[in-house]
């Protein structure tokens, strides 16, 4: 994903859909904290410590082969007042954690001063065993009309997950999101840390999640910005998303009415952006570029990128489209194609998902992030290593949601479904405008998270912050 980095095959024995924990025979060295490696795109060194661990491929089978994780750490900078670790992860998935923790301007200078920020690059991710597809056929429409383009899409499907497998072995078939849970307690006792904090985003939430509930009592304090609902059906995963697509839509064409600077303002937004997609839909492309790029416009959102867009198209002059280097296409068949069931069994079942989608999403025809996700798993089979389900963290402390009410690509709605299933020991802020990510919007929003993180005090009940 543009703005957090927009965003695995079982390492469990499963039983009754619960991971199998490593047994105490296992045990972390500690990590050796060095210089960190330039950033090629900087003349200077980052501002923090970076290392390795070595943990379990398997952890069912913990005496095995290992892998290596890359590892982070930016330092308390009031050593005197620190108040321990706090873990983070920016999502995907696809991000990197570990130049996450060490990114200057992100938390702010209090947390930073009272913390270790600490982060770790998940299995597949940069540093840590990167997953990378190598595809040099361009697939079909993923937007199947008949019976025999489905087919042909599932068979291209298949063979890419194939080669992308074969490509990434091992670690293809371990990486799920509750593999990543368990890695992220070994780094906690590599650490020396008896509990930690941790600030999740995105599809980082959904790591939070499943660490609380496998290591409840080992947290400290918890946030989870823009979170992942993983109990999340296959329908409830495409007709949410698409849903909340069409009500940014509307929140566009709200701001596009009431600003000058709008390149649309003073036209019917709604009724020329259908004008526009038959336009980009006549261009060649895999996709409707211009419904992606408006889609992506808003994470932020950036509503003045996605009304030039529209007019230059309108224009007949349709803008270029950015690139960005990022592996999120090809981890997603390891990561939430084992985290969510998106197994569609046939055409008869795919059209009528895909017309669901189109009567909760008919603006935006659906989301592009959920429907390229599900049609991306074609290719997968058997079931999921890491099933959806209902959250459960009874040993957790009180954990602080965070969630914009008009999101794109975590929509309210899962927030909602969350809060409701942990009703006991959660607390959630809204954020009263659009946009993926919530903590650094204003000062509402920061210091709702920064005091909660200092001093262990959430909101004193559901609470909102405005746009």
């Amino acid at each position: 994903m543009r703005i957090f980095g927009a965003v695995l095959g079982s390492l469990f024995l499963l039983t009754g859909g619960t991971p199998a924990v490593a047994g105490p025979g296992w045990s972390p060295s500690p990590i050796a904290w060095t210089t960190c490696p330039d950033d090629p795109d900087s003349p200077d060194a980052p501002d923090g410590e970076c290392g390795t661990l070595q943990v379990p491929l398997d952890w069912a089978r913990p005496w095995g082969p290992s892998i290596t994780l890359a590892v982070a750490r930016h330092r308390a900078t009031d050593p005197a007042h620190r108040l321990g670790v706090l873990l983070a992860d920016a999502g995907g998935p696809g991000s990197s954690g570990a130049e996450f923790a060490l990114s200057p301007s992100f938390f702010s200078p209090e947390v930073r001063a009272r913390f270790d920020v600490v982060g770790f690059d998940l299995r597949g991710t940069g540093r840590s065993a990167f997953i990378r597809c190598d595809s040099t056929t361009a697939p079909p429409d993923d937007e199947p009309a008949g019976r025999a383009q489905f087919d042909a899409l599932r068979s291209y499907s298949d063979e890419a997950v194939s080669a992308c497998r074969a490509r990434n072995l091992p670690v293809f078939d371990h990486a799920d999101t509750a593999v990543n849970a368990q890695d992220m307690d070994a780094v906690r006792r590599a650490l020396g840390e008896a509990r930690i904090s941790f600030h999740g985003i995105s599809y980082g939430t959904l790591l939070g999640q499943q660490y609380a509930e496998l290591h409840g009592d080992r947290v400290r304090a918890m946030v989870l910005d823009s979170s992942i609902d993983h109990s999340a059906g296959l329908e409830r995963f495409l007709g949410d998303r698409a849903a909340a697509a069409d009500e940014l839509l509307r929140q566009f064409a709200a701001w596009c009415d009431r600003t000058t600077t709008c390149a649309l303002h003073g036209r019917d937004v709604l009724a020329v952006w259908p004008q526009a997609l038959a336009v980009a839909d006549g261009l060649p492309a895999p996709h409707n570029w211009l419904r992606d790029r408006v889609f992506e416009d808003m994470y932020g959102p950036d509503w003045e990128d996605a009304a030039q867009a529209i007019a230059d198209t309108l224009a007949g002059r349709p803008p270029m489209t950015a690139q960005f280097e990022y592996n999120y296409a090809s981890i997603r068949l390891a990561v939430v194609c084992q985290d969510f069931d998106l197994r569609i069994r046939n055409f008869a079942q795919y059209t009528a998902l895909h017309a669901e989608e189109l009567r909760r999403g008919p603006l935006m025809r659906g989301s592009m992030l959920s429907h390229d996700e599900a049609m991306a798993c074609l290719g997968v089979h058997g079931p999921p290593s890491n099933p959806p389900h209902r959250l459960s963290i009874p040993r957790a402390p009180r954990i602080l949601l965070l969630n914009a009410r008009y999101d794109p690509a975590t929509p309210y709605a899962w927030a909602l479904t969350i809060h409701h299933q942990a009703p006991a020991n959660t607390t959630l802020l809204t954020y009263e405008g659009s946009g993926h990510g919530v903590y650094p919007r204003t000062a509402c929003t920061r210091s709702a998270v920064d005091r909660y993180l200092l001093t262990l005090e959430p909101p004193r009940s559901d609470a909102s912050c405005p746009a």
